[in-house]
């Protein structure tokens, strides 16, 4: 019988269900978590749903997760960063690509690729990585963070992807005092952008938002103001008024309203969409006439991810999240789907012990 369970698909149209398997030993430099809590990131979507394609098609049986906290259980050998017991989390990489990365500053944006959590290929046994929505994971010391005691475990989950997503881009730009950001889009990734925009020190924090029903909600995360996107008066108001846009819009977009807020030499980056923009998403004229740039940021370090971590923690920023059973993880995909949700769903991974008695054996990976 296999030893551990999860919640798995083995195509892009069959729901998550219960599945057995068997992780692999710990090795010399291997940490393995007992999981607590999971979040429930939309990239998760659009991997089990195979929406990707291209670099990132899905490999299957997918078992997402990279949003991992936990407890320490067993470490390996030649461990010294971890004991049994610590409070510690897994982000969205677990492996260098290749053994020569090994001290690179910036593993997510090597050649060849680091491997992620899960959809990737484990070096030591070439299966297919498995994810967080799982009782345990083994993974080596250098991928596993370590969690601060002010933050709940639930809390500290969605820092792991969605507060390193965007911290990083934030101190890659050197966001802080003297800055006039805005943030797009107020989902999982947005709200936590939000309010390290403004722990960081910058002067004027604006949410754009395309529901002005969040307004009050977003300003209690410490916005300075909250502009409708779709109010056109209210943003040819706020022309050329705006230093730094981070967009959090997970799915294509018409750029032009938003470029139209940057100043001159500002910048958009954008950290939730790995698609293909609208087509004429973008006026090149007003873009090279106010010289701004146009960026992409991918996820962030180890090292950055323990910065947002320890950030956090002494300045009081948290994630909101809804615990769910893992038993409603497809309805949570769905909902994330409808609904430009502000609060991110976490599960809680001892709900799985439900399961553990019915769980059918994952097919051989592919």
């Amino acid at each position: 019988m296999s030893r551990n369970i999860g919640y798995a698909t083995p195509d892009k149209n069959t729901p998550l269900a219960p599945f057995a398997f068997d992780r692999r030993e710990v090795g010399p430099e291997d940490v393995r978590i007992d999981i607590a809590y999971c979040g429930v990131c939309h990239s998760d979507v659009h991997q089990a749903r195979d929406e990707f394609g291209g670099a990132l098609a899905t490999l299957w049986p997918c078992l997402p997760g990279h949003e991992i906290a936990g407890t320490v259980a067993e470490v390996g050998s030649e461990v010294t960063r971890y004991a049994v017991g610590d409070r510690v989390g897994v982000g969205c990489l677990v492996y260098w690509g290749d053994e020569s990365q090994r001290g690179v500053s910036e593993e997510q944006y090597q050649n060849p690729p680091a491997i992620f959590t899960y959809n990737g290929q484990d070096p030591d046994t070439g299966d297919v990585t498995l994810g967080g929505y799982s009782d345990e994971i083994v993974v080596n010391e250098h991928f596993v963070l370590r969690i601060p005691d002010a933050i709940p475990l639930e809390q500290a989950a969605p820092l792991l992807c969605a507060g390193v997503t965007t911290w990083s881009p934030l101190a890659h730009w050197n966001i802080g005092p003297g800055s006039v950001v805005a943030v797009a889009g107020l989902g999982g990734l947005g709200h936590l952008a939000v309010q390290l925009a403004k722990a960081r020190g910058a002067d004027r924090v604006i949410a754009l938002t395309t529901s002005p029903d969040k307004a009050d909600a977003v300003r209690a995360l410490g916005a300075d103001e909250v502009l409708d996107m779709t109010d056109e008066d209210a943003v040819e108001a706020h022309a050329s008024s705006i230093d730094f846009v981070l967009s959090t819009i997970p799915t294509p977009f018409d750029m032009k309203p938003y470029l139209s807020l940057i100043r001159h030499d500002g910048a958009l980056v954008t950290v939730g969409m790995l698609e293909p923009i609208h087509e004429e998403g973008i006026d090149f004229g007003f873009v090279s006439m106010n010289r701004i740039t146009i960026a992409g940021s991918l996820i962030g370090s180890i090292a950055e991810t323990q910065e947002v971590l320890d950030f956090a923690a002494e300045h009081g920023i948290a994630a909101e999240v809804k615990v769910i059973p893992v038993q409603q993880v497809n309805e949570a995909f769905d909902e994330m789907v409808a609904n430009d949700i502000r609060f991110r769903f976490v599960i809680d991974n001892s709900t799985l012990d439900a399961d553990r008695d019915g769980a059918a054996d994952l097919p051989a990976s592919q």
